[in-house]
């Protein structure tokens, strides 16, 4: 019986810091935010809100692997699945950010399979589709010019290296050769003088 009775006052005590982080948040104080929504989690570690707005307000500081975390330990505690469909598009957003595709993809399926009407899940999921296949063939692309094109070894010239060298080479042996036939030229025999 104890416990009902405790159960109020604790939702009650949590309500307050998690409307001061909202208002901090609104204002787009990310770090004041943050501070009540942890201050919340003190008092009800697992409140389902305090951790999805907390992970709202990191992504928004730009820490987004910490926003990640926030999420996962948000998508235990929460039954609503209109929620749980946002708590997953902001997880694929925030893995997008980082350039982790492959779970965002990941993140961007599980809120459709959540909520199969929600548009943007869908269109982020195509893109991080689109973005993906692109950096694939890009990365198929080098591999396969490298095969082409082997890095030359440490000792051992390019073919283009060497073509250099030669033409340096001829360049300066058709110099020596005209300075040599100007010097034969001007050491001719000197003219009589008698």
């Amino acid at each position: 019986m104890l416990l009902w009775a405790v159960l109020p006052t604790f939702s009650q005590d949590v309500n307050p810091l998690i409307g001061k982080g909202n208002e901090a948040y609104r204002l787009k104080q990310y770090e004041k935010a943050q501070a009540a929504y942890r201050e919340a989690l003190k008092i009800d570690p697992d409140n389902a809100i305090a951790l999805f707005n907390l992970g709202n307000a990191l992504f928004k500081d730009g820490k987004y692997d910490e926003a990640v975390n926030s999420y996962n330990t948000a998508s235990k505690h929460i039954g609503d699945p209109k929620l749980q469909s946002q708590l997953y598009y902001n997880k694929g957003v925030a893995f997008t950010r980082q350039n982790k595709l492959d779970e965002s993809i990941a993140a961007y399926k599980q809120s459709l399979r959540v909520d199969a009407s929600d548009t943007l899940a869908r269109e982020n999921l195509q893109r991080a589709l689109n973005e993906k296949q692109q950096q694939d063939q890009q990365n198929e692309d080098r591999n396969r010019q490298a095969m082409q094109n082997p890095p030359p070894r440490p000792g051992k010239l390019t073919p283009q290296q060497v073509e250099e060298l030669l033409k340096a080479l001829e360049e300066q042996e058709q110099k020596l050769q005209d300075k040599k036939l100007k010097k034969a030229q001007t050491t001719g025999q000197p003219a009589k003088d008698w």
